[in-house]
């Protein structure tokens, strides 16, 4: 497509839209550990530490394609072994600050996944400046590479609190929203060239529950 007609004001668009899809819409998200290599030894022979040291996890809007688990047997007995492939927002990146590589790891669930390939899956109309978004190969981590406290959702059959998502809550652009802190930013609002969404921001909770539904909308026209 022709830069004639897909201007900057066109990728801004194309990014707040995507961005709109992933955190208004879909919400699914993963926990990013970016590993600090600045501080972490690496072995002089195997060239790998033995004890890494991570900065504290990010929450990212993705859309993952969890891949069932497949069965290894070793000398040890049988093992199930996961991969996903995690699709970001290139663009959400920027904002944050933060480049996803090869050798971080991520959680989704209740799994700890390490990163083994980051690449970019296309341009925007041909433009090469302007990449959609990210696709991570992740392969789950073996025990001991990291152990922290898993970041819900994980799954409904756990009993932590945060084992079901039960709150989820439109960012809008909004830096902060009922969840706290969000990271989002809008090209166009920021620039001033479209009106910021102040209002209308919907919940999906138990606030907005009057019939003793599980969950259900909670917004601007409900009584808090």
């Amino acid at each position: 497509m022709a830069r004639l007609f897909i201007t900057p004001r066109e990728v801004d668009f194309i990014s707040d839209l995507t961005k709109e899809i992933n955190k208004d819409i879909i919400g699914q998200k993963i926990y990013y550990y970016k590993v600090r290599s600045d501080l972490t030894n690496i072995h002089e022979v195997y060239e790998e530490a033995i004890t890494k040291v991570f900065d504290p996890p990010v929450e990212i809007e993705a859309r993952v394609d969890w891949d069932p688990s497949e069965v290894r047997t070793n000398k040890f007995g049988t093992e199930n072994f996961k991969t996903v492939q995690v699709y970001i927002h290139y663009r959400d990146l920027l904002d944050r600050n933060l480049e996803a590589r090869e050798g971080d790891y991520i959680s989704y669930g209740d799994t700890f996944f390490e990163i083994t390939s980051s690449v970019f899956t296309s341009l925007i109309f041909g433009q090469v400046e302007y990449k959609t978004g990210l696709k991570l190969a992740c392969k789950q981590a073996r025990k001991g590479q990291i152990d922290f406290k898993f970041h819900g959702p994980t799954d409904e059959g756990d009993s932590t609190d945060d084992a079901v998502q039960k709150t989820f809550t439109q960012q809008r652009g909004n830096a902060v929203n009922r969840e706290g802190e969000t990271g989002d930013v809008r090209a166009l609002e920021k620039q001033g060239k479209v009106e910021k969404i102040e209002e209308n921001v919907v919940e999906v909770s138990e606030r907005g529950d009057e019939s003793n539904i599980s969950s259900s909308f909670y917004g601007d026209d409900y009584d808090e």
